[in-house]
């Protein structure tokens, strides 16, 4: 298996090459020449086995320069050793409503409470044997943008971890309490972090800079160290989140839960770089039997305009909502779902993306147009809308969720709605604790508390009303030392890189 750009039809990589540099030297995102193919007789053998054994059974399809032995290390490390809640890292929970039967994929019970956590606790064991297998002794310095998540589950994977370093932008006043404490308390000797002035989007166009920057590249690699990345635009990371997909499904399978061989479902995801969905995506080109994704935005809703339209447009106003990790406005993993729907069409691709860099915005094609919306459905809801999803599911579920996760649960009942698909079951990717966000989760269950207490007082009167158990990687923060005060403005982020690096 190679890997090619979005951006140019000259390069062929290695996946070890690909994981090693996280984007090509074009700027473009590395994608597989093909996608492997599952049957449902496939489907059902995986049923039978446990998350990591899946795991193992789908990388391996991508990793042909990996042998099975070094996968099976890398998989065992990242998802064993007590660092999920339970045997599978990724349990369905069953909620119906009349007609409406949803199945939560919670992937938030790793230690940092979110599903980043689902790919950044194997990225670090497949990055560090890529760079063994092109034989580089460098160090790589893992440039990472977060708006939220990403970051703390990057820290908390590439932690200590020999041949790397690691440092994470977030945008000073667009992140949670509590995901601003995860970060900025964190553990290890190869971590940096560092808030910026501005919000998620100013921080990734940065780090995309930085890793086309000549004179930065050329300073590392002075200093015996090269760029890689943890965020999604990185093979390595998105491909572990195809995994949970079949997973979900496998396991709808060994419950009974499937009507007929081969039945559909629908997946629901809250997204704002577009990386969780497109991980979906492939999973349907590889033939798990999906009849709709269903993509939920908050008030940034980029991808529901570009989804409906065909017009993807970054100038527009940018809102600080109460579900931080999709305050986005520049999806990355956009660019390769793209490529994949013109026929791999690199010129055309590198066209739009100049097209966005240089005017904000452009417009596929209707031929591009037909396939999207024959795969896509696209909603969206505000904050006011979100709380009230929060609420209306504990109260009639007794299921409490994030504020992410209420965005899925919103935009499927739209779909519901638009559609009168009652029939097929749908998996919603439940994306992060509801801890990680106690304010806002709190005050959608309850006017009567107090705003003004600590996080950590919120959080224990979330647990207190709602009976549930607070995670105990939430609970520790609290007697965690804050270790970084660091900030930059958009145009300093290189002289941070720089002193993360250790570099003068």
């Amino acid at each position: 298996m190679k890997y090619k750009s979005t951006r140019s039809s000259n390069v062929s990589v290695t996946s070890a090459q690909a994981i090693a540099q996280g984007i090509a030297d074009d700027g473009g995102l590395f994608v597989p020449e093909s996608f492997p193919q599952f049957s449902y007789s496939d489907l059902c053998e995986l049923s039978h086995l446990s998350y990591t054994e899946r795991a193992v059974r789908i990388l391996s399809e991508y990793l042909t320069d990996f042998d099975c032995d070094e996968i099976e290390e890398a998989v065992h490390k990242a998802y064993a050793d007590g660092k999920f809640d339970y045997d599978t890292p990724a349990p369905l929970v069953h909620l119906q409503k009349g007609w409406v039967e949803m199945y939560m994929l919670e992937l938030w019970h790793g230690p940092t409470c979110a599903f980043k956590d689902m790919a950044l606790q194997l990225l670090p064991h497949l990055l560090t044997k890529s760079l063994q297998k092109i034989h580089s002794n460098k160090t790589a310095v893992i440039l990472v943008a977060t708006s939220g998540d990403t970051g703390k589950a990057a820290l908390e994977g590439f932690k200590n971890v020999d041949g790397t370093r690691i440092l994470v932008f977030y945008p000073q006043n667009g992140v949670s309490p509590m995901q601003k404490r995860q970060m900025i308390t964190q553990e290890g000797n190869n971590v940096f972090v560092c808030a910026i002035e501005g919000n998620f989007d100013d921080a990734q166009t940065g780090v995309k800079k930085i890793f086309t920057d000549a004179n930065l590249n050329e300073l590392l690699a002075h200093n015996g160290m090269m760029f890689s990345s943890a965020n999604s635009i990185n093979w390595g990371r998105l491909l572990p989140q195809i995994v949970y997909y079949f997973s979900a499904y496998c396991d709808l399978i060994a419950k009974g839960e499937l009507k007929r061989e081969g039945q559909e479902i629908n997946i629901v995801v809250p997204t704002g770089n577009f990386g969780n969905i497109l991980a979906a995506y492939y999973a349907k080109k590889m033939g798990l039997p999906v009849h709709r994704l269903i993509c939920a935005s908050n008030s940034n809703n980029v991808l529901t305009e570009f989804i409906r339209t065909g017009v993807y447009n970054r100038g527009r106003q940018f809102f600080t909502t109460i579900s931080p990790s999709m305050d986005i406005l520049v999806s990355s993993n956009l660019e390769r779902l793209v490529f994949d729907l013109t026929g791999n069409d690199s010129a055309r691709v590198a066209g739009w993306m100049k097209d966005l860099s240089e005017t904000g915005k452009y417009q596929v094609g209707a031929d591009v147009l037909e396939q999207i919306q024959s795969l896509f459905y696209a909603g969206c809801c505000d904050d006011d809308a979100t709380r009230a999803t929060i609420k209306d599911i504990y109260h009639e579920e007794n299921y409490l969720c994030d504020t992410h996760t209420a965005v899925a649960v919103n935009v499927y009942h739209q779909y519901i709605n638009d559609t009168n698909d009652l029939g097929t079951p749908t998996v919603i990717a439940s994306t992060a604790s509801p801890y990680k966000f106690a304010d806002s989760v709190l005050g959608s269950l309850s006017q009567d508390y107090l705003r003004d207490a600590s996080e950590f007082c919120k959080v224990q009167e979330l647990s207190e009303l709602t009976g549930t158990p607070v995670p105990a990687p939430i609970a520790a923060l609290a007697s965690k030392p804050v270790r970084f005060h660091n900030s930059c403005t958009k145009g300093t982020m290189g002289e941070m890189v720089l002193k993360a690096a250790g570099i003068e």
